[in-house]
């Protein structure tokens, strides 16, 4: 855990380590960690908002011949695909994946009750809303799929959260990532940026206790 956390904070530092060893394949190793954040249930701590700003970062960096619209692309492809497997994965097996007594260990079952709580609040809009939100963007296409909603309108909400993610969060990277007091302070950046994600979570979750308590 300590080996991840490094890696979240240092994320501008590790990404170009990654591109100075394996150069075009950068493209496919964050492609693959976006597609698993997305659609593997069991791995919602992987990073994603920090991930794309520090590529994108990266991108508007001469130095490393990187090109923005494949990371825009294939970030758009990863989230899209990881979100419809979460999505097929929780219609077929459900809540049994979570009493699975290998999988059941590694989903985390409190983040997954704030997920079916966060989607029995907001709805379908609960889609849109969790791609800005860490693990439970997650879970949310998880949640959905067990509610039975129809895949062609989980697809429409899931396309424009993914989008307006994918688009913030490069643009964001691309343009002020190189800021000289960006670049000197990109941890501190990168907590801001979990910090605020977590934000509206963290407000429903007081919301609902709140309101439990009146």
């Amino acid at each position: 855990m300590s080996t991840l956390i490094d890696f979240v904070l240092h994320i501008d530092a590790h990404l170009v380590t990654l591109v100075n060893t394996f150069g075009n394949w950068t493209y496919l190793i964050l492609f693959g960690i976006i597609f698993i954040e997305t659609g593997a249930v069991i791995m919602p701590f992987l990073p994603g908002d920090s991930l794309l700003f520090a590529a994108c970062a990266l991108a508007a960096n001469p130095v490393y011949h990187l090109n923005i619209w494949t990371f825009v692309t294939l970030f758009l492809v990863a989230c899209i695909s990881g979100d419809s497997l979460n999505f097929f994965i929780g219609q077929r097996v459900g809540h049994a994946l979570t009493n699975h007594s290998l999988f059941g260990k590694l989903i985390q079952k409190d983040s997954l009750e704030r997920s079916e709580a966060f989607f029995n609040k907001h709805g379908a809009m609960a889609i849109i809303l969790a791609r800005f939100m860490p693990i439970i963007r997650t879970f949310a296409p998880f949640v959905a799929g067990g509610s039975n909603m129809p895949y062609r309108r989980f697809i429409r909400y899931s396309l424009i959260g993914c989008i307006s993610w994918v688009i913030l969060c490069c643009a964001g990277g691309y343009f002020f990532g190189n800021i000289p007091f960006v670049k000197e302070h990109f941890s501190i950046v990168v907590l801001g940026i979990i910090i605020i994600s977590l934000i509206p979570a963290v407000a429903s979750y007081l919301h609902g206790k709140f309101k439990s308590a009146k």
